[in-house]
């Protein structure tokens, strides 16, 4: 299995169109794992070299290749913990049907996986607004946090979906004027939507910072414009998964 995701399995166009872009690619070892919940699992990995050669900034995210068949797919995944002296990070699943959740169900100390780094850049906004408006859910979790530690004691209003009763125990970084709303996932996201709706105030001045399902990313980014009043260069928006 681990020789075949570093040689033999085909990435397709993906695979190609990062290549011609100049992505850099790594192989990393699974070290270990922790359950989390029962729908949530940190699996630990050496880096391969990846953290000496591109530093670290907040929410800064890999992408891992997933075996399907005789192909691999790639999947976006943030760096928890990253360690660049020990050359160590982690990564968080939330566990649902899919390629990346059924290779994470199984993976086990010593297993080896492809990465590539392309794509991934954030900075913290200069100035630095009055506030941060942030939206995720379990999958985007890891980012969320490493956002939110990035930002410290700023104001933080943060919104997060979940979908299984133990999604609200799993680690929020909330720092001490962070304000935490946990909204049930309904009605493919709309429950999530209208919340947000309602409590839509003047936020010109405040960062947007939304990664959820893509459908409820798009109306989300749509409320941070009309209803909070946000330029589009204030918010930064990434689907984390398609419904």
């Amino acid at each position: 299995m681990e020789e075949q995701t570093r040689t033999n399995y085909s990435r397709g166009f993906q695979g190609a169109v990062l290549s011609l872009l100049g992505a850099s690619d790594y192989e990393l070892t699974v070290t270990g794992r922790r359950e989390i919940s029962d729908h949530y699992v940190r699996i630990d990995f050496t880096d391969g070299g990846l953290l000496g050669a591109h530093p670290v900034h907040p929410t800064m995210w890999i992408r891992m290749w997933f075996p399907d068949g005789r192909k691999v797919h790639q999947r976006g995944y943030t760096l928890v913990d990253p360690d660049p002296e020990a050359g160590t990070f982690s990564v968080e699943f939330a566990l649902h049907d899919g390629l990346a959740a059924n290779w994470a169900r199984t993976a086990q100390a010593g297993q080896v996986i492809a990465a590539t780094v392309m794509g991934s850049k954030f900075a913290l906004p200069e100035p630095a607004p009055e506030g941060y408006l942030v939206v995720g859910d379990p999958a985007a979790l890891p980012a969320v946090n490493s956002l939110l530690d990035a930002i410290g004691d700023a104001t933080a209003r943060v919104w997060l979906e979940w979908s299984h009763d133990d999604d609200r125990s799993l680690p929020l970084h909330a720092g001490p004027n962070t304000t935490v709303t946990w909204i049930e996932r309904t009605d493919g996201g709309q429950g999530l939507v209208q919340a947000i709706d309602a409590a839509a105030f003047d936020a010109q001045r405040w960062h947007a910072w939304v990664a959820v399902e893509a459908k409820s990313t798009r109306a989300i980014v749509a409320l941070m414009k009309k209803k909070f009043a946000l330029p589009r260069k204030q918010i930064t928006a990434q689907a984390y998964w398609t419904a």
